[in-house]
């Protein structure tokens, strides 16, 4: 049996590895190995508790307002000793964290071959999104295998110099744990009391901290004055550079509902029964044109190109074009209807199944050769 360690930390990160991991375990060939960062705790706990995923090794890292620089030092310091406890045969990181690029160096430094999950995306802005850009970019350079989602992901690596055999295109696995989550037919807990129609907004990019935030929350009061008719429904990130703006400026407003970060299940749920969502999530980006609803994406780039003029618009951190988008949205139901309507592009539900075979018969063939 090969072991795969698997590295995560963040909510989003277990959302998409808990696929490979469930997909592993069933393999006659390989078994699992967990391994958390935790560099966010409360709310990757409630993503493990619902897949029902258990941890190998737990670093704990979480820690209030810490740099970059010691989440990423006490990550690499932490992985390599558990690396070295282990004795994986390969190494799966998935996507752009500081995790993502501390798991992918501490299994460089040891030997171990890294395949990187969620690769190839790209803004070509190191700036934007901050830190994630350069993370992805790094991680590249570090791994053995890429499994990318689409092909425009291929393309970008072949751009690199990154030899096309290490290249493998799977589609993502955000839409494999979307629709497991669908299947599981779980309501939505009690949070938003009557059942108006509303939109859905999530927000918590570093680079939009300050003033952009600032912006951000005068366009959903600005929407809220305008269509009293629907509710604005933000579970607000407890990150306090997050949290101080949304309450100073929209709290009290009628019609916003500011409520506590959602389990998985309730999210999904919160998303699909949202008239429209206001993001700056890659995530949402992948998972809501499965759901058929229509995207605006508060950032000034984004590395998902793909559903780009489909069913995802960008408007940036910007008030008035937060705002005009978002009145399209409400009010051209045939522009509201292209969105809706435009197809998937970031995958079927299959991409764990694919990575897991393809990493079956590479680590097979190393054995052979």
């Amino acid at each position: 049996m090969k072991k795969i360690m698997c590295i995560f930390g963040t909510r989003p990160e277990a959302i998409k590895m808990a696929p490979l991991v469930k997909e592993i375990q069933n393999h006659s060939e390989l078994t699992p190995c967990v391994c958390l960062t935790a560099q966010h705790r409360s709310m990757l706990d409630q993503a493990m508790e619902f897949f029902e995923l258990k941890s190998d090794y737990d670093l704990d890292l979480m820690a209030p307002n810490q740099s970059l620089v010691t989440l990423a030092g006490n990550a690499i310091k932490g992985l390599g000793e558990v690396i070295e406890d282990a004795h994986p045969d390969a190494i799966l990181v998935q996507g752009d964290t500081t995790t993502t690029l501390s798991g992918a160096l501490a299994g460089y430094y040891a030997g171990v071959p890294v395949g990187h999950v969620e690769a190839g995306l790209r803004t070509g802005n190191f700036d934007s999104p901050f830190p994630e850009e350069m993370n992805r970019v790094l991680t590249t350079k570090l791994a053995k295998w890429h499994f990318c989602p689409t092909m425009s992901n291929k393309a970008n690596l072949l751009a690199e110099g990154v030899d096309e055999k290490h290249i493998f295109v799977t589609g993502n696995t955000v839409i494999d744990a979307l629709l497991w989550t669908r299947r599981k037919q779980l309501g939505v807990e009690e949070t938003i009391g009557d059942k108006r129609p509303y939109v859905l907004i999530t927000g918590h990019r570093r680079e939009s901290f300050g003033t952009g935030f600032e912006v951000i929350c005068k366009a959903i009061a600005s929407l809220a004055q305008q269509y009293p008719s629907y509710d604005f429904v933000y579970p607000v990130h407890l990150n306090p550079n997050v949290q101080d703006p949304v309450n100073k400026i929209l709290s009290g407003i009628k019609n916003v509902k500011l409520i506590e970060p959602q389990s998985y299940p309730n999210f999904v749920t919160l998303m699909n029964d949202a008239y429209f969502i206001l993001t700056d999530s890659g995530g949402v980006q992948e998972e809501a044109p499965s759901l058929g609803k229509p995207v605006l994406v508060m950032r000034d780039t984004s590395e998902r190109t793909e559903g780009l003029d489909g069913c995802v618009r960008l408007v940036g951190a910007k008030e008035e074009a937060i705002i005009s988008e978002s009145m399209k949205l409400f009010e051209d139901k045939a522009h509201y209807k292209s969105m809706a309507e435009a197809v998937n592009p970031y995958g079927d539900g299959k991409a764990a199944a694919r990575i897991v075979s393809e990493l079956a018969g590479l680590l097979s063939k190393d054995v052979n050769d």
